[in-house]
């Protein structure tokens, strides 16, 4: 890791500065994403997806559960600086979907609250402006643009991971810039 500082939390716990948390939010799949500073720039040192046994034949209850544990479990082995995610975005054909997905988003912000750690949410074109330059980029570019960023031989599978991936380089990029600017 590139020189950074660590910061205790209030529950005491040391938060490691630079290292982010990206997260897709799903009931059905969750995709995550460690993403560090290092000489090179951003790089991933976790990724994957949480995903309750039974898949969406599991009651909302249980897949929540599972979602927590899953969270948990991430922020307590790698204590990140910062979580980013990705904010809700409903269409009026679907409203269902977006109230769903604020459930799985409530439980995720809990699990960062119960640790200490920050949270930050970012628009779907706010992600995809950040990385490409472009709000409204293609599904192509913008894995092209995690890989690059990455520095990755493939695009991060399943989908999940690479939108967790475009997240956490959404904030690490924008959190860059800020201090930056801070010391400019």
């Amino acid at each position: 890791m590139a020189s950074s500082t660590s910061s205790r939390a209030a529950s005491g716990r040391t938060l490691v500065a630079g290292r982010v948390l990206g997260i897709d939010p799903g009931l059905g799949v969750t995709g995550y994403a460690i993403v560090e500073p290092s000489s090179r720039g951003p790089y991933v040192l976790e990724a994957g997806v949480i995903r309750p046994k039974g898949g969406s034949d599991a009651s909302m209850a249980a897949r929540l559960r599972v979602l927590h544990e899953g969270i948990m479990d991430v922020l307590e082995t790698f204590a990140p600086s910062a979580l980013a995610l990705e904010q809700i975005h409903s269409h009026v054909s679907h409203p269902r979907t977006s109230i769903l997905m604020a459930h799985a988003r409530g439980v995720i912000v809990l699990s960062a609250g119960l640790h200490d750690t920050p949270v930050f949410g970012y628009a779907p074109t706010r992600i995809k402006k950040t990385l490409t330059g472009s709000g409204r980029a293609p599904k192509e570019q913008m894995q092209h643009a995690i890989r690059v960023e990455l520095g990755l031989e493939v695009v991060p599978e399943p989908h999940d991971v690479a939108d967790a991936c475009a997240v956490a380089l959404c904030h690490y990029q924008i959190a860059r810039n800020m201090r930056a600017l801070e010391g400019y």
